[in-house]
């Protein structure tokens, strides 16, 4: 591999944390490891600082909406690989992640060594998941159906939905991304248009659907 690798650690768990740096030590050419103990954080890394090789994003630290925090975050860079850790491993929430982006997901149960294997896995181009899972398919239509269309949405898109969900009014998304509020509008109603629905409120909604799924476990 490639050296001097930058990795951005996002839990709101100091502990955690510790121990995912210390997983990381035992892989070679890791040069950089930045922490965020908050969703608000690993956002501002993610558009502040350069060449991010990999982000390991827990989904339930304050700030983050489950899924919706991984949506909203591959919005931002979409180009930088982002793999979910969280204590939530259940199946569906594995598979929607993966389906939304993610180029991997770690149980918080993972030892070390599962860790280690992963991240080599995702710095190498590939995708980590729990091996011994069988992931399925989505059984529900609805949520089915949600995924496809996010999955439809630009980057920008994606990122202005995010911050929709945040609830964010269009003059702040504008200022927040250094564009006009009139572009902003464009933006809304072409989510809109792709999401199936007529108003911000019930985007919000579409996206909380699966967004809070690993909260409502």
């Amino acid at each position: 591999m490639p050296s001097g690798f930058k990795i951005v650690i996002a839990d709101d768990h100091p502990l955690f944390r510790g121990a995912l740096k210390q997983a990381l030590a035992g892989i070679e050419n890791i040069s950089t490891v930045l922490e965020a103990g908050d969703f608000e954080g690993v956002k501002n890394l993610a558009v502040t600082t350069d060449d991010i090789d990999l982000i390991l994003l827990d989904l339930t630290m304050p700030g983050a909406s489950g899924l919706s925090a991984l949506i909203s975050l591959r919005g931002i860079n979409p180009d930088v690989p982002t793999v979910v850790v969280s204590a939530h491993d259940d199946v569906p929430t594995i598979r929607r992640a993966l389906e939304l982006g993610a180029s991997g997901f770690i149980p918080k149960s993972a030892s070390m060594e599962q860790i280690r294997q992963a991240v080599v896995t995702v710095l190498k181009g590939g995708v980590a998941s729990p091996s011994e899972i069988d992931l399925g398919v989505e059984h529900d239509p609805e949520i089915s159906g949600i995924i496809r269309r996010i999955q439809s949405l630009t980057p920008q898109q994606t990122r202005v939905l995010g911050m929709l969900a945040e609830g964010l009014l269009n003059k702040q998304v504008a200022y927040e991304l250094g564009v006009s509020e009139a572009t902003i509008k464009a933006h809304v109603s072409a989510i809109l248009q792709k999401l199936g629905v007529d108003s911000r409120t019930q985007a919000v909604i579409m996206l909380s659907k699966i967004g809070l799924e690993t909260q409502l476990q």
